[in-house]
């Protein structure tokens, strides 16, 4: 008599044949022509099984309820928080006392900053991971994890870790192998036993980080091998073009996932993949590995997300969202760094062309399956991606805008509200890289009287609300919900003293959380508007991130403005990035479609003067 199939096992099979279009014959041209390749594939179908039964019931049962619910993310109740647990509580307990106040700000997804087991000394802030399956213990334990994941869960909020794919830390058990000789390991990497063939793929590579760690190689002659070190020398680069490198890291990911893990934040994808003559960036092999990590998280752990960190140009970024025959079938999730990078081009410049040419000329005005995580800030410096061609398109020159707005945001430009910091500076091509926090790069640090104060406090609040606005899941880097300025502090601290990005790094400050109901400065004010924000945006169904998003001139060069279609009708989101007084025709708003003269932000009806709508400085509209 034929044993009775479980349950589980039945829906694990069900999900399986659901996935295999998407998983197969990525795996197939990838390593179809290796002779191990069916010992490969067995052994694959049996991870992902042992994954699958491994899961605890908690997370099945969500993985149904978010296959049931395929949208779930791409809703406007989302608003996303990001920090690095040191600098927001000291530990992973630390974090549970804290969800009040995530709750009130108005949070339902919490990326954690990289929390995994790093590289004693410098870690790359965490990015050099030597255990994939242990937490940092400055942090605390695995148990601590799991206990934070259960209080988001119980909240509605879904948890954020970073899963580095393109390297380990030198560190890792398995490099460590690698070094002692073991060629199964030698394999995991990519290792060479002279210069020669180093310095031909150097022919074309770029420099990550060319004053701290320049060159994409190092030499080791303990173990007489050059190791492809692209972001720093204790970051070995991992082989993907060895398929135990995936079942690895798929091994991993399902490991993750089962400790209560909702997305996957998949950090340098772009390097995954190496093409001798090329920049090694975004070759076509990387989406293929990709679209099959992402199928192997939707067989066994179908609740998880996948965002894909590619800090590119927009038609190199937008393939990371799926792309032609990856279309929704690739990553959830990707930075929608030209959003950022354009905010800052229009504040600086109070002139929004190039933002309006390049957001609606490069994006799509919706995705498959995916959306933007949306942001102001983060953790990294900002780089000018600001391309020549599009700079022509508007009549300004590519270099002269950059080095414009680096000198703007460092602080050194004539008249300039900002304070920033210098990062990486590429003496070859001139280019600058700008450290900051978000409040000192909008005025705040530097501002002198109230009025000043005020302005900023409004260039604050015109970033959040357009983050917001946009389509995709906001998010909002720690301190940044309070006004915090730059610490620097940093350049006490041996360890970051190096890395200007130190300064937009700050610990919380709670006392100023603590007054953020009752005070009327400006970090109280910066909390009050960020949470109005939030509360808006959940009540504006038609910001739900599959409804298109369509840039549109406004006529006047000071105001962004972007429709929302949706069947529940079109908001029309103004942004005027200029601290004087705008006006915009009330008869161009209407026949785009804002006939009611609402604004859902405000929650409050638009009254025009003499055919005309005012926008104060700063002003951000979401008109129905």
């Amino acid at each position: 008599m034929a044993k009775a199939i479980s349950a589980d096992d039945q829906i694990f099979d069900l999900r399986l044949a659901r996935s295999a279009p998407d998983l197969f014959p990525m795996l197939e041209a990838l390593y179809g022509a290796r002779p191990d390749y069916a010992g490969f594939r067995d052994r694959l179908v049996r991870a992902l099984r042992r994954g699958w039964a491994d899961r605890p019931d908690d997370l099945k049962r969500l993985d149904l309820r978010r296959d049931l619910e395929p949208d779930w993310f791409q809703r406007p109740g989302m608003a996303g928080y990001v920090f690095y647990i040191d600098r927001f509580t000291g530990s992973l307990r630390g974090v549970l006392d804290k969800l009040d106040y995530l709750e009130d700000l108005g949070i339902t997804y919490v990326h954690l900053m990289p929390c995994l087991k790093p590289r004693p000394g410098d870690s790359d802030g965490g990015y050099s991971v030597m255990d994939y399956r242990r937490i940092n213990p400055a942090f605390g334990t695995m148990a601590d994890f799991e206990a934070v994941s259960r209080a988001l869960r119980d909240r509605g909020m879904s948890l954020c870790i970073d899963l580095v794919l393109n390297h380990t830390a030198k560190e890792h058990a398995w490099a460590k192998k690698a070094a002692k000789g073991d060629a199964a390991y030698q394999d995991y990497y990519l290792m060479f036993d002279t210069p020669d063939m180093p310095r031909l793929y150097e022919q074309t590579l770029v420099e990550v980080f060319p004053d701290t760690a320049p060159g994409n190689f190092t030499h080791y002659p303990a173990i007489g091998k050059w190791v492809w070190t692209t972001f720093n020398e204790h970051q070995w680069d991992l082989n993907w073009a060895n398929p135990a490198v995936f079942l690895e890291i798929v091994e991993v990911m399902l490991f993750l996932a089962n400790k209560g893990v909702d997305v996957l934040r998949l950090d340098a994808v772009a390097f995954m993949w190496k093409r001798m003559g090329t920049r090694c960036q975004s070759e076509p092999e990387v989406h293929m590995l990709l679209q099959a990590l992402r199928a192997c998280s939707r067989i066994a752990s179908a609740a998880v997300l996948h965002l894909e960190e590619a800090i590119v140009a927009p038609a190199e970024m937008l393939p990371y969202l799926g792309r032609g025959r990856h279309d929704g079938r690739e990553g959830n999730l990707a930075y929608h760094n030209s959003l950022m990078v354009q905010f800052w081009s229009a504040l600086a410049t109070r002139d929004v062309r190039l933002m309006t040419h390049v957001l609606g000329t490069h994006f799509p005005d919706r995705l498959t399956n995916a959306t933007y995580a949306t942001y102001i800030r983060c953790h990294d410096d900002i780089g000018w991606a600001v391309t020549d061609e599009d700079a022509a398109a508007v009549g300004v020159s590519g270099h002269g805008h950059r080095a414009f707005l680096s000198g703007f945001y460092e602080g050194t430009f004539p008249g300039t509200f900002a304070k920033g910091a210098l990062f990486q500076v590429n003496q070859a091509t001139g280019d600058k890289r700008i450290s900051g926090s978000f409040a000192s790069l909008a005025g705040l640090e530097t501002a002198v009287d109230e009025a000043g104060r005020d302005l900023a406090v409004q260039r604050i609040l015109l970033g959040h609300a357009l983050i917001a606005a946009w389509s995709g899941i906001p998010l909002i880097y720690m301190g940044d919900e309070l006004a915090l300025t730059n610490d620097y502090g940093y350049l006490d601290d041996p360890d970051h003293a190096h890395d200007s990005r130190w300064i937009h790094r700050p610990r919380m400050d709670w006392a100023l959380a603590e007054a953020r109901h009752g005070a009327d400065t400006p970090p109280a004010r910066v909390f009050r508007g960020t949470k109005t924000i939030l509360a808006r945006r959940r009540a504006t169904r038609a910001l739900h991130a599959g409804h298109p998003l369509r840039v549109v001139s406004s006529g006047n060069p000071a105001v962004l403005a972007f429709q929302r279609v949706a069947p529940t009708g079109t908001v029309l989101g103004l942004f005027n990035f200029t601290e004087g007084w705008q006006s915009l025709p009330e008869a161009w708003a209407r026949a785009l479609g804002a006939g009611r003269l609402h604004d859902a932000l405000s929650d409050a009806p638009v009254t025009p003067h003499h055919g005309q709508i005012a926008l104060p400085p700063y002003a951000r509209v979401w008109l129905t």
